[in-house]
């Protein structure tokens, strides 16, 4: 594997800037190091300045392997560094292009406190509740990478490049051997769920602008067919929950494409959750939906990296002052054995401190089974909705039945004895409204929630639920 970088179209390449800042800033080789000459300030590997985009102004940070390596010294940590704090004082979100080596070794320790001083200058600009998109070009590697560049909110790569801390020829020397073909890859970043798309250098710049939300983006897409909200309801519990489960039912995924206008995706490596930054009437908002399994062999169970997407998703959305919509429709958490040594139970009780934790109004949507502490880890928000045709369970029935009576024969009458229909669950309190099955009538019922709620109402009614509980 060797590192490359890759050749550009020439448009692609002359990065224009509606300002172009700090020009001037040359090196003056603080190590006197032996045959280094510094490269003249046209030439260093870092630009910086503002763009117009077509809803609004962004910084722009360019950092080019074909100067210098694109390594980072004095003068690309100073113009990184200049470039967040105007954004900051701006209020700008950042853009960046981004190919580089790593340090700058022939400048020494100075090289090396560039990753400090990017990363508080990122650190504040995130503090100031502004957004900032990457994207990794082949390669991106070292201390930019373990700096500000991989500090971003949201990540694309270009395909088959570099990417690692440790580039392949560094990798050998320290270990002893070249690290496989299918490691250091954009490939492999984006199966770990390091970076949330794949997307070649032409198009990266629009991709950028899509998620800062300074170019219209497009629709998230789905196959399944919407509902006409015409459904007939289930004559018990049981058979509600047999609809709920069938794989023809549309799932959490369905449902954001129809509530949604525009999607960017935000990468997770646990299938059974997505995520995503989208716009509901021109009103952009963060979205967390579970993806119920379709196949039989597959299962719809949580595991602890899709909590994880969830809490990165939820702590976006405080940061940067958006709604969060959450759907949800699972059977439970994923219990095996390698879940549980990942942290299961951590990762759910952190969604829920998440949630909890959140400064700004958020909308739980149950649109199929809501199973356990699984599908609770997302449904603790200022309102919480359900569709007519789906349950909410403290466990699902069969299991339950070999807990209470070590019988799965009685899940049945278990199904029922425990309320899980919204129509039960709506009269004990347990949720704001049971919302008929027609997009229409969930957008509207949506849209409403996000503007009528007050942020930080999510204890109100689980605090009022629990106090008709209690005998005094």
């Amino acid at each position: 594997m060797t590192q490359v970088s890759e050749r550009l179209p020439e448009a692609e390449a002359q990065v224009s800037f509606a300002e172009e800042w700090d020009t001037d800033l040359r090196s003056n080789n603080p190590l006197s190091f032996d045959g280094y000459e510094p490269p003249l300030a046209d030439e260093e590997s870092v630009r910086a300045g503002l763009v117009e985009g077509e809803l609004g102004s962004y910084v722009l940070i360019s950092c080019d392997f074909s100067k210098s390596g694109g390594t980072m010294g004095a003068v690309a940590g100073e113009r990184i560094v200049r470039a967040y704090r105007r954004a900051t004082e701006r209020g700008l979100p950042v853009a960046q292009l981004v190919s580089s080596g790593g340090a700058r070794l022939q400048e020494g320790m100075v090289s090396l406190v560039q990753m400090a001083r990017t990363s508080s200058a990122v650190s504040a600009h995130r503090a100031a509740g502004l957004m900032s998109a990457s994207a990794l070009r082949s390669p991106t590697t070292g201390g930019v990478y373990a700096s500000w560049a991989s500090q971003s909110d949201v990540r694309t790569a270009s395909p088959a490049a570099v990417i690692g801390f440790g580039g392949p020829r560094v990798v050998e020397q320290v270990t002893g051997s070249l690290p496989p073909k299918t490691s250091h890859t954009a490939e492999s970043a984006f199966r770990h769920g390091l970076i949330d798309a794949i997307t070649p250098v032409t198009d990266q710049r629009k991709w950028l602008e899509q998620a800062l939300g300074v170019a219209a983006a497009p629709p998230l897409q789905v196959t399944a067919e919407a509902p006409a909200g015409t459904a007939t309801q289930p004559t018990s519990a049981w058979q509600l929950l047999q609809e709920v489960r069938s794989p023809l039912r549309p799932s959490g995924l369905d449902w954001a494409a129809w509530l949604t206008d525009s999607w960017v995706e935000l990468r997770g490596s646990d299938p059974r959750i997505r995520a995503g930054l989208a716009t509901m009437d021109g009103r952009r908002l963060m979205v967390v939906a579970m993806d119920r399994a379709r196949a039989e062999e597959d299962h719809a169970l949580v595991g602890p990296a899709g909590f994880r997407l969830a809490q990165r998703a939820i702590e976006l959305a405080g940061r940067l002052g958006m709604p969060l919509l959450t759907i949800i429709d699972t059977p439970g958490a994923d219990p095996s054995a390698p879940s549980e040594a990942d942290g299961l139970a951590r990762e759910i009780a952190r969604t829920i401190g998440a949630m909890a934790a959140l400064p700004t109004v958020s909308v739980a949507l149950c649109v199929g089974e809501g199973g356990s502490g699984g599908a609770m880890s997302l449904a603790h928000a200022d309102s919480f909705l359900m569709l007519t045709g789906s349950v909410f369970s403290v466990i699902g029935p069969e299991p339950g039945a070999v807990v209470l009576y070590r019988d799965n024969t009685r899940a049945a009458k278990l199904a029922g004895d425990l309320k899980i229909s919204a129509g039960d669950l709506f009269s004990m309190g347990a949720i704001d409204a049971a919302v008929p099955e027609s997009v229409p009538a969930v957008r509207a019922s949506v849209l409403n929630a996000i503007k009528t709620t007050p942020a930080g109402k999510r204890n109100v009614r689980i605090d009022a639920l629990t106090a008709r509980a209690l005998a005094f």
